[in-house]
């Protein structure tokens, strides 16, 4: 295509003529050539001139940068390159007959430009004083990878698609995540080979990612062939092999197989206490996680004594401003809030907060959540006047620092949607209901878990408005998608039974209330146990629509 003269043109005119007549030009300065063929690889507009610093010293990166703008094949605009997209396309397409696009140039050139990106990057991926950096190379990134295959990836490039998927995924940008972690796992399989150490790594974040995204179907075989393979290459007690068993235990967590979990993070804590030592910081992590399952099974008071305990030796071990201190410390404030003891979480909560903004900033996204969990402190001690601004500055605060689509600032809008509606304020609450529904689907997915929560969260409000007409079908809805998703038994799904009882109750549909609570009942029995506070709660539910029937 680029050969062909266009219609009524002769061959002097084409792109392929420029071109070649521009580049002959520029034979007495080679690294003009050796330039544009590494900008060929990247986003077409704002490239970082320092991405072209390795190509040579900076006199002559100079100079070849500003005879490349003098004869117009790329563009200056302060610290940045811009390049015509056909010029581009033109740089990286191989011609045997070309002397400046021979194939092992361009492959060359190709490689370099990964590598130039791989070192130009920011180590530190948590720290927000990086996060612009990120950023501003992200599209560069998004275009190497688009206009390259696996088949032609290298090592490092594996290495730069991998960190760029951990970034997006700590960015809450999962969708764009997981096709890059994918990929880095494929390339350090073909490369590496499938018991490399750099392969198994990749083989863990990939699980992280499916986690993340709620698809532990695909999750937990990868953190079990993680497991299976490190115990086998590295032997069943190494540190990496501990470490992947528990993020297997994560894993089971996730997908609600808690008895599994809690079974297999007891008997790695045995092991990494015994092998590594009661003080060693993964220890030490692995007992904050396996206080978090105590937790999501009941059984707040092993969870508060483990995580009191673990909180003692991080501060005696790391310090009281290590940043898994304060994890820890505000983990056991979360206990304390959900076990209903918010007077003891609040002091704590205000701390944790206090601590992260010295420590880590305000931006720091630890920071942002324990802003949030502040706000709901002062929820659950029932100070609305002071949770509610709290609220508010988090779901601020998320959208500028993560961005608006960020799932932690759609949690943080339907967070602060509550607060309003326990105010009374449902004219506030229930237009930020809809719209964080709106958003979840639009960038999570109309089947994703957190999009089906925030469909009953607006369920929820149209009831409370006494519109119970608007919330029946939405609960219906919820109720359908929950079985299809999650499965009849899953306890989100058990709830939505409940909550569409509910709401035929409210309009006076007792013969359709009456099966939904026998269904949730039943449910929750056999999944929760008799005695757990969901249950009885809809025991009384059933009860007392049975009595008014009976009535």
């Amino acid at each position: 295509m680029y050969r062909e003269a266009g219609e009524g043109h002769g061959r002097d005119r084409t792109v392929d003529r420029v071109w070649r007549i521009t580049l002959d030009r520029l034979s007495d300065t080679p690294l003009a050539g050796e330039a544009l063929r590494a900008l060929a690889w990247y986003a077409p507009d704002g490239i970082p001139r320092t991405l072209l610093d390795p190509l040579g010293t900076p006199p002559a990166v100079h100079g070849a940068v500003r005879r490349l703008a003098a004869y117009s094949m790329i563009t200056l605009t302060g610290d940045t390159i811009s390049v015509h997209r056909l010029v581009q396309a033109l740089a990286r397409t191989p011609d045997p007959e070309d002397p400046h696009r021979r194939l092992t140039d361009i492959a060359h050139a190709r490689d370099r430009a990964a590598a130039h990106l791989h070192t130009a990057l920011p180590a530190a991926r948590r720290n927000p004083a990086t996060w612009p950096t990120w950023r501003s190379f992200l599209p560069h990134i998004e275009a190497l990878a688009d206009h390259t295959s696996p088949a032609t990836d290298t090592a490092v490039t594996a290495t730069l698609l991998n960190q760029a998927g951990l970034f997006l995924h700590g960015q809450g940008r999962r969708e764009r995540a997981t096709p890059y972690l994918e990929r880095a796992l494929e390339d350090r399989v073909r490369l590496l080979g499938t018991d490399h150490p750099d392969t198994l790594t990749a083989r863990g974040n990939l699980g992280m990612a499916y986690e993340s995204t709620g698809d532990t179907e695909r999750a937990v075989p990868l953190y079990q062939q993680v497991c299976e393979d490190r115990a086998r290459v590295l032997g069943a007690e190494h540190e990496d092999t501990l470490t992947a068993r528990n993020n297997l235990a994560g894993g089971y967590e996730s997908a609600g197989d808690l008895d599994k979990a809690v079974q297999l993070y007891e008997q790695t804590l045995s092991d990494m206490t015994r092998v590594l030592g009661a003080d060693h910081p993964e220890t030490l992590t692995l007992s904050d996680n396996l206080a978090g399952c105590y937790e999501l099974v009941g059984d707040p008071d092993r969870a508060l004594r483990l995580y009191r305990r673990t909180l003692d030796a991080r501060i005696r071990v790391l310090g009281a401003d290590h940043e898994d201190t304060l994890s820890t410390r505000n983990n056991l404030a979360v206990t304390y809030l959900s076990a209903g003891d918010p007077a003891r979480a609040l002091p704590l909560q205000e701390q944790t907060l206090s601590d992260r903004i010295r420590v880590l900033g305000a931006d720091h996204p630890d920071t942002l959540g324990a802003r949030s969990n502040l706000a709901v402190a002062y929820e659950l001690v029932g100070d609305l006047a002071r949770a509610i601004p709290q609220y508010q500055l988090a779901m601020a605060e998320k959208a500028r620092v993560l961005g608006a689509d960020h799932p932690d600032t759609l949690s943080a809008g339907r967070s602060l949607a509550t607060a309003y509606e326990l105010a009374g304020d449902l004219g506030r609450a229930v237009p930020l209901y809809r719209q964080t529904l709106d958003d979840r689907a639009r960038v999570l997915g109309a089947d994703h878990p957190d999009t089906l929560t925030a469909r009953s969260y607006l369920a929820g409000a149209y009831a409370a408005a006494g519109e119970p007409a608007r919330a029946v079908p939405l609960y219906r809805q919820t109720l359908d998608d929950r079985i299809r998703v999650l499965g009849a038994d899953h306890e989100d799904t058990l709830h939505s039974y409940n909550q569409l009882a509910n709401g035929h109750a409210w309009t006076g549909d007792l013969d359709r209330a009456v099966p939904l609570y026998r269904q949730a009942l039943s449910g929750m029995t056999r999944v929760l146990g008799a005695d757990h506070p969901d249950t009885r709660a809809v025991a009384d539910n059933l009860a007392t629509v049975l009595r008014s029937r009976f009535l």
